[in-house]
């Protein structure tokens, strides 16, 4: 997948679900690639398709995704398919959510075209030492 305006060009791994239910993440070594979340629609199929990429690494360096908050609508994402096609998709609008009030219906939720989510965390919080919010992208097909 490549975010040409941003500079990311990364492979993906596919990614399931962790023991608690919530959506399995990328590994955090410095270089790893951003994830396809398996239980979504594959890029350019109808639904949203869900690609999560961390803002660091473990070495404190950036991560694939580390610079997806900079993202503008218009923004191109194209995501290369099995098949040997490329699905390009615009960025619509991109939003940090609490997480506590992260809105799953309108990231996970079904779709009636073929839509991307870009998803990271936001916000880091020094005296904790937690991501506060997680920033979603929402993009769609475009060819």
């Amino acid at each position: 997948m490549r975010v040409p305006s941003l500079g990311i060009d990364s492979s993906l791994i596919e990614l399931g679900l962790q023991d608690d239910r919530t959506v399995e993440v990328p590994p955090t070594a410095p270089g790893s690639p951003a994830g396809w979340y398996e239980n979504s629609p594959t890029p350019g199929s109808r639904g949203p398709a869900v690609l999560l990429g961390h803002v660091s690494d473990t070495e404190d360096g950036t991560g694939v995704f580390g610079h997806l908050r900079d993202i503008q609508p218009g923004a191109l994402v194209e995501v290369d398919r099995a098949d040997g096609t490329t699905a390009v998709f615009r960025v619509d609008r991109a939003v940090s959510y609490d997480r506590g009030g992260f809105p799953k219906d309108e990231v996970y939720g079904n779709t009636d075209d073929a839509q991307l989510r870009l998803i990271t965390c936001d916000s880091y919080n020094a005296w904790t030492g937690h991501w506060d919010n997680n920033f979603v992208a929402f993009a769609t097909l475009v060819r």
